[in-house]
């Protein structure tokens, strides 16, 4: 079943793996009413070419392809229709100390979409009233917090303890994962010591040198905002550019699609009742929400999710009760510009296509 297909997407954005979800609009079943088909591959399984008979050789292509990009696609092929959307996990930044820069780091991290988690040793540095914004706050020594973590090649890290010590024992460790950014802040001497002692205990100068020290963009940051300000924007860098370095004035630019965790684990549950998935598969312009961005609807008119509320959901929620009574998918154009926007109340001005389909 479908939801079994979800359940699995859900534990591979679980474990931080990339995935792609690939939708069959055409295809039909022996039941009464057409349920698209889907179909999960993961990162590994493309790389390995472990593929589905079922799947054609383009489509697989096609799978890659928006692995590499982070953009879905709507394409047909063989005269049949496929929704091919790729999954990144929700990334997390780590923040190891809680001391005066960590503050602002978290927040500045928050609103810039990382799930943020914040550890520290100390009860008066590390609590939820001092990092309201974080998901998380452990308040555990460095060499035992990384069996309440979970580090994955999409984990961004930023070591800001309060000494060379501590900051020896998280890099000591956290060098044994393969992470998206891992940066220490310190003065070129506590930096300088804290290398010669990983070196000394047989760290790798590859490793070594995969550490952002000093950290953060050379912007003359002073304040502790300053500081925060430097190091979320270098994160951001290493996240919204593929094989980023600091020294190549060319990156390539990599998109980081919608991720929805409450509609991606409402699917994923053992629920056979008739709902419709709706799906923003094109825009154009300026609108709400990107690519990928997802809401279900139920025919009772429960919601969950989003592509972007009001005017410019209220015409597909119509049309996604006729998916639900009907079965199959439909495609349909949502128009925020020009007259149709001012005539509904629309700020947005730009164009949305959507997929909706049935689902149970």
């Amino acid at each position: 079943m479908n939801n079994e297909i979800y359940k699995n997407l859900f534990d591979q954005m679980s474990l931080g793996n990339k995935s792609v979800l690939i939708t069959a609009l055409n295809n039909k079943t022996n039941q009464t009413k057409d349920i698209p088909e889907k179909f999960l591959i993961t990162e590994e399984a493309l790389q390995n070419e472990i593929f589905d008979d079922k799947l054609s050789k383009q489509v697989y292509e096609k799978a890659s392809q928006t692995l590499e990009t982070g953009m879905l696609e709507f394409v047909q092929i063989n005269d049949e229709d496929f929704l091919i959307e790729p999954y990144f996990p929700e990334p997390q930044l780590i923040i190891f100390g809680a001391g005066h820069i960590a503050v602002p780091l978290a927040e500045f991290g928050s609103r810039a979409g990382f799930s943020v988690t914040v550890i520290d040793d100390r009860p008066s540095f590390a609590n939820e009233s001092r990092f309201p914004t974080a998901q998380k706050v452990i308040c555990e020594s460095f060499e035992k917090c990384f069996d309440r973590i979970n580090i994955h090649p999409l984990t961004f890290i930023v070591i800001v303890t309060r000494g060379h010590r501590h900051d020896m024992d998280c890099l000591r460790q956290i060098l044994n994962y393969k992470t998206a950014y891992t940066g220490m802040i310190g003065s070129k001497r506590r930096v300088k010591g804290v290398m010669e002692k990983m070196r000394e205990e047989g760290v790798s100068q590859e490793k070594l040198d995969s550490v952002n020290s000093p950290i953060g963009f050379s912007i003359g940051a002073v304040t502790p905002d300053e500081i925060a300000f430097s190091i979320i924007a270098e994160v951001i860098s290493y996240r919204r550019f593929s094989n980023y370095k600091k020294e190549n004035s060319i990156n390539k630019k990599q998109n980081w699609p919608e991720y929805d965790p409450d509609v991606i684990y409402e699917l994923s549950k053992p629920d056979d009742s008739p709902k419709a998935i709706i799906t923003i598969v094109g825009t154009k312009g300026s609108v709400p929400r990107k690519e990928g961005a997802k809401m279900i609807v139920w025919p009772f008119g429960k919601l969950l999710g989003s592509i972007g509320g009001g005017c410019s959901e209220g015409a597909v929620i119509t049309n996604a009760r006729d998916v639900i009574a009907n079965g199959g998918y439909q495609f349909q154009r949502v128009d925020m510009t020009g007259v149709v926007a001012e005539d509904e109340g629309m700020a947005c001005g730009g164009i949305m296509d959507v997929i909706i389909e049935y689902f149970e």
